[in-house]
């Protein structure tokens, strides 16, 4: 490198001495942040919401899978301080932006965490800094939306300060996968910016695998969650037809995936959730249109995966019905309302779906999420204030039904099937049950 700015800040990150900051502290922020004090660095979370940084401050996690020793430890070594005060990121070298990136009620993307983040940024931008952008978005958004934003500061990309994009990874609920084994995909706007971006997650990560440019590394991200959503539709599809047929789709799957090559299983539930699926692949939509091109598996296969929760709500329907029993006034206990197994996460979770579907047809809703306390406010579903009930033989038997939306390992299956009256199975998870199988109908 031949700019003396960006051999200073090569020499920080080397020598590990350059400050670590983190904007948005969440399911991304805080296992980087882990990575890096596991690596030897300092680091800095910032983040809009006082409750999380007087938390993490105070040795407190929020998040299932980042225990409070392990925060604590961070604090107890002086490596980390959260903050709500925008002006002191003017004190890290290196920023990585991890805010959310939702879309609209138009499904369009909605960057204004994003920029709000980037304006901030300019606001303190020194010489010496380094911007990677991690969150989820279309290909050409480092470039076209954070770099005029940036140079709003008088300072120059590649000169002053270095902008990179690198999309996160993350796997929750999976113990085989951290944020520090994960191989991290980056993009640099131009050389010094992607080498100086390299050896930085080199400090922390596994594996870095370099590209040429921010768009491809923000065009990774997108296939990689398109092609789970597209495969996810097609099996949701074959879901609804087996079941016609009389065909176990879950018993296909498993016959399928016996192939040594070729396939690669994906299997169906009551619609999709999470912060990247389901969002995603309508961000590569929105490009598409603008470059007038449709973009026909991707909203197909959106359309499929949103149809799901009614379909869930049809086969209960039809359940209930076999018993006698409207929707209408029975009691519903919705086990699950994590979007995935084992986590304490429930963005864009189908189980709020579901509630309202159910809520909307008079149904009495109760839930059991032992990761889920109590339903949070959420910003597309009209959540009632409900909180988790114990899988107690009493309640188990006052309900009409119970609907299996997220299948955490803590649920014991051979205590709860007995003692419930019906059940209605979105994962599969009651397959292996000994007892009880004519109270189990397959959603």
């Amino acid at each position: 490198m031949s700019n003396l700015t960006a051999d200073s800040l090569f020499q920080t990150i080397n020598d590990q001495t350059a400050v670590l900051g983190v904007v948005g502290l969440g399911y991304v922020g805080l296992p980087l942040i882990d990575a890096y004090i596991s690596a030897g660095f300092k680091a800095i979370g910032y983040d809009v919401d006082d409750a999380k940084a007087d938390a993490l401050n105070q040795g407190k996690s929020y998040i299932a899978h980042i225990a409070h020793e392990k925060i604590q430890s961070w604090l107890d070594k002086k490596s980390f301080e959260a903050t709500t005060d925008m002006n002191r990121l003017s004190e890290a070298d290196v920023i990585l932006i991890c805010v959310p990136t939702p879309l609209s009620d138009s499904r369009d993307p909605d960057l204004s965490y994003v920029e709000m983040t980037t304006e901030s940024i300019a606001k303190t931008l020194r010489p010496g800094q380094m911007i990677v952008l991690e969150s989820t978005t279309y290909p050409g958004t480092t470039k076209d939306i954070l770099l005029p934003i940036l140079e709003k500061s008088g300072l120059k990309a590649g000169e002053d300060f270095f902008l990179a994009y690198s999309p996160e990874r993350e796997d929750p609920g999976n113990p085989d996968f951290t944020a520090g084994t994960i191989p991290k995909v980056v993009g640099g706007l131009e050389p010094n910016s992607l080498k100086l971006a390299q050896s930085f997650y080199e400090k922390a990560i596994t594996a870095v695998v370099p590209v040429d440019s921010c768009e491809v590394a923000e065009a990774c991200k997108i296939l990689e969650n398109t092609y789970r959503s597209v495969n996810i539709a097609m099996v949701n599809e074959l879901k609804v037809l087996f079941q016609k047929l009389g065909i176990d789709i879950w018993e296909v799957i498993d016959a399928a995936k016996t192939k040594p090559f070729g396939f690669q299983a994906f299997y169906p539930g009551p619609g999709l959730g999470g912060h990247c699926i389901p969002i995603d692949p309508f961000y590569l939509s929105w490009v598409a249109r603008k470059h007038e091109m449709p973009t026909k598996f991707i909203e197909l296969a959106g359309e499929i995966n949103t149809s799901m929760p009614l379909y869930v709500v049809h086969r209960l329907a039809e359940a209930l019905n076999q018993a006698g029993k409207p929707i209408k006034g029975s009691r519903i206990g919705i086990f699950g309302v994590a979007y995935k197994k084992d986590v304490d996460d429930p963005r864009e979770s189908p189980s709020f779906k579901l509630m309202e579907l159910l809520g909307e047809r008079g149904a009495e809703l109760s839930y059991c999420d032992p990761h889920i306390p109590t339903l949070p406010k959420m910003r597309h579903f009209d959540v009632p204030e409900l909180s988790s009930q114990e899988p107690t033989p009493e309640y188990l038997a006052s309900l009409d039904c119970l609907l299996i939306a997220t299948d955490h390992s803590v649920f014991d299956w051979n205590e709860i099937v007995p003692h419930s009256t019906l059940v209605v199975d979105t994962r599969n998870a009651t397959q292996d049950l000994q007892i009880g199988q004519e109270k189990i109908h397959k959603a």
